[in-house]
This record gives C-alpha cells, structure tokens and sequence, in this order.
C-alpha cells in the first residue's frame, strides 16, 4: 500500500510539474505575442527582412530543381544523330539499324525515314507550302541511336561516335555534346553558388534575429535586474527571447513562402508559352509539403539560434547592482 502510495504521489508530482512548465511556457510565449503586437511596424519590417533573406536562397533551389527536372528527361544520356547516305533503300537501312541495335554499347536505335523527317520538319518549321515546290525529298534516312552510356560526354562515348562515323553507310554522325557539357558545368556552378549563398543569408538572419534581440534586452534591462533581484533564474528571463526570435523566424519563414508562391504564379503561364513554342508540356513547378516544412524548420531554427546566441552573450552582463 505504500508503495502504491509513493508511486501516485510521484506521478502527481510529476504530472504538475509538467503542467507547471507548459504554463510557464504558455505565459512566455504569449508575453512574446504581447511584446510584439506593442511594436507591429517594427515587428513587421525585421520579420520581412528575414522572410526575403530566406526567399533568395530557397527560390534559386527552386529554380534549379525545375532544370534538373527538364533535364532529366534525357534520362541521363543525349542521342547521336546518323545521317546516312540518300542512296541507301530503306531495306539495307533497317538492316544498319537492326545490327546497331544488338551492339553492347548502344541502348535503343530509332530510325527515321525520309518521308517521315520530312513530315517532322513541316510540321515544325511553319514552311510547308514551300516545301511542297521541291520536286524530291532533300532528306537523308537518320539513326537515332541512344548510347548504353549513362553520363552525357563520357569518354566511351567519343569512341562510339568515331566507330559510327567510319562506317560505310554513314553520311555524318553528329553528337552535341559540347553544350551538354556546358550546360551541367553551369548546373554544377549554380548548386555551389546556391549553397554558399544560402551560407551567407543564414548568418544574415542570425545576425538579424541576434540585434534585434539585442535591442529588445536593453530596453528591458531595469526589468531584467528587478527579476534578477527577486531570485529569477537565467532560464526564466531567457525564456521570451527565445519564443521572440522562434517567431521572428517562423514569420519570415511564412513570407518567404508567400513570396515563392506568387513568383510561381507570375511566372508559370510565361514559362508554359515558352515551353509550348518548344512544343513541350513542361510547367514550372512550386514547392512540394517537404520543402515549406524544410523552409519553416530553417527559419524557426535560425531565429531560436540568433535569439539564444543574443541572450547568452547578453544576459550574463546584466546583473543587479
């Protein structure tokens, strides 16, 4: 019986000290909101500063998500271009085609034949009507041929290209792989650009956050000694700061997010006329639920490091005389 005893008094004791801590807590945070609401403007403009700070590095990421999302529909390989001779019948090209095809180094073969890259290019030219005076189809048979190769500009590659070239059958062979290469030069470039970027704002928001916690303790010092002098601890003065910068974080995380939102739906129906003159179905896509809650996450952190960098370096110079 006593031990029962012993066992519910300490779950009660337990079971308000918890309660007691989300009070005190409860009590911190909505001093905050009180403390805020006093000075909205200012509020607002530091909260504003933090949200663009956090904008710039999370809309760059975006932006270079859709590139990789456009360039991945290569599926990570670019195709060589044959142009074969006009002599050729289309039995002797299918039979080119069919022995490529079986080779270790080449994935898929497509085969194009004159009629058909004729009909293509009308149709994509806009000059049908003086296509139609030629008296004979200009257009060679084409092989589309998609290496096994998995990354664009490999060395593997430049080998297939000069045996496709040397065969007798082949007019040309054609592979652009110098803007490919080009092009994930650049991707590589802004990935790195982006990070560090993304480096610098952050230190800007804990600096942001940090001064104007730093602000917010030296007007409240007389209050923070006279807590002091009735036995407050550091973690209790502490404690609405730190919800201060929380939310100082968290708004700007939310303005941040707002203005994605409406760059995306500035930009979306510009970028999908772009696509369709490139007869493309691509539409710019917006932040997934992962990346606002990885957004919201960033800025809550940052704002609750800067206020605990703030107060920690603050606090402890603050002490009744």
């Amino acid at each position: 019986m006593r031990r029962r005893r012993r066992k519910a008094v300490s779950i009660k004791g337990l079971q308000r000290a918890f309660l007691t801590w989300l009070a005190q807590h409860a009590q911190a945070c909505v001093f905050n909101l009180g403390q805020l609401c006093k000075n909205p403007l200012s509020s607002l403009m530091t909260t504003a500063v933090i949200g663009i700070s956090l904008a710039l590095p999370a809309g760059f990421y975006l932006l270079l998500e859709n590139a990789n999302r456009l360039t991945g529909r290569w599926d990570g390989t670019v195709q060589i271009t044959l142009f074969l001779r006009q002599d050729l019948d289309a039995a002797r090209t299918k039979a080119l085609a069919d022995e490529l095809s079986g080779s270790a180094q080449i994935a898929s073969v497509q085969l194009i034949s004159p009629a058909e890259a004729l009909a293509e290019y009308q149709r994509a030219s806009g000059f049908a009507d003086v296509i139609d005076t030629l008296g004979e189809n200009p257009l060679p048979p084409i092989l589309l041929v998609r290496p096994e190769f998995s990354a664009p500009g490999a060395e593997q590659v430049d080998g297939l290209l000069s045996e496709l070239a040397a065969l007798t059958a082949v007019e040309s062979a054609q592979f652009d792989r110098q803007w490919v290469r080009r092009l994930f030069a650049i991707i590589d470039i802004l990935q790195g650009s982006i990070m560090i970027l993304s480096v610098l704002l952050a230190l800007a928001v804990l600096l942001i956050v940090g001064n104007t916690i730093r602000l917010a303790i030296y007007n409240r010092r007389a209050e923070i000694e006279i807590n002091k002098l009735f036995g407050a601890t550091d973690a209790f003065i502490r404690r609405p700061f730190l919800y201060a910068g929380l939310v100082h974080g968290l708004g700007g995380s939310l303005i941040a997010w707002l203005l994605l939102q409406a760059s995306i739906i500035a930009l979306r129906g510009r970028v999908g006329e772009l696509a369709r003159l490139y007869y493309s179905n691509f539409a710019l896509s917006g932040q997934d639920l992962a990346q606002a809650g990885l957004l919201f996450f960033a800025g809550g952190l940052l704002g609750l490091a800067g206020s605990w960098l703030a107060v920690s370096q603050h606090l402890k110079a603050l002490e009744p005389a």
